[in-house]
């Protein structure tokens, strides 16, 4: 696939033999987009775990402090006595069995689905569709709770959950390139930092194995693992 000439100028100003800083990196993102939108910047971060066995799943939320810059839409399945609340803090979407219906139907248009326990036992069986897209309501996430409320605007002010992926890397979103350089490091070092923290102890050898920060189409900034972890 050929590259464009815009790609291949932006590819030109990243040195693939340079290992770069947080700082660095945050500001090289921004000058090598090559899109007309304000897109995405994203983390990849490889991690020296096994993701087949079960002590080394790697999987937490974190809130960024200056949010994604993306808006997401918000589901809350709960009991009639919980729906006022959702929706007085902002869920885009409340309610339960027809929402269950519409899932099973194959409807996408959610981004984040917060569920209260007692409800668990009825969208259980959504597992294998929620399942693969990351959006299974989950303890662990904050996204099982009956304060539903607290959990709607934590994911509206900047909240994610991040779960490392079979081949042992965690994908997040942290930020658009319109971001201050500044905002896209410190949110960059926010999940970075709550990675570092759940590192499992049955995980030997190095943890860190390599950061890439890219923008949508721009091609990968490879950043300085050592730096990053002190």
């Amino acid at each position: 696939m050929s590259l464009t000439k815009k790609r291949k100028v932006a590819a030109a100003k990243v040195d693939k033999n340079k290992a770069y800083s947080l700082k660095e990196a945050s500001t090289l993102v921004k000058e090598i987009n090559c899109t007309k939108f304000d897109s995405s910047v994203d983390l990849h971060i490889r991690l020296g775990v096994d993701p087949k066995k079960a002590d080394q799943q790697v999987r937490g939320t974190v809130s960024l402090p200056h949010g994604t810059g993306k808006t997401k839409k918000v589901l809350v399945l709960c009991t009639p006595d919980k729906e006022a609340s959702a929706k007085e803090a902002g869920a885009d979407f409340v309610g339960l069995d027809e929402f269950i219906t519409k899932i099973e139907g194959g409807w996408k248009d959610v981004d984040v689905i917060i569920a209260t326990p007692a409800v668990m036992p009825k969208i259980g069986k959504l597992g294998k569709v929620l399942g693969p897209r990351n959006l299974m309501p989950n303890p662990k996430t904050g996204t099982v709770t009956n304060d539903v409320a607290a959990a709607v605007n934590e994911v509206k002010g900047g909240k994610i959950a991040f779960k490392v992926d079979k081949a042992g890397i965690v994908h997040a979103s942290i930020g658009r390139v319109s971001f201050a350089p500044e905002k896209i490091a410190e949110n960059s070092a926010e999940l970075i930092n709550a990675i570092i923290k759940l590192k499992p102890s049955s995980s030997k050898g190095t943890y860190l194995k390599g950061v890439s920060m890219a923008s949508t189409m721009s091609p990968g900034i490879s950043l300085d693992t050592k730096s990053l972890m002190n």
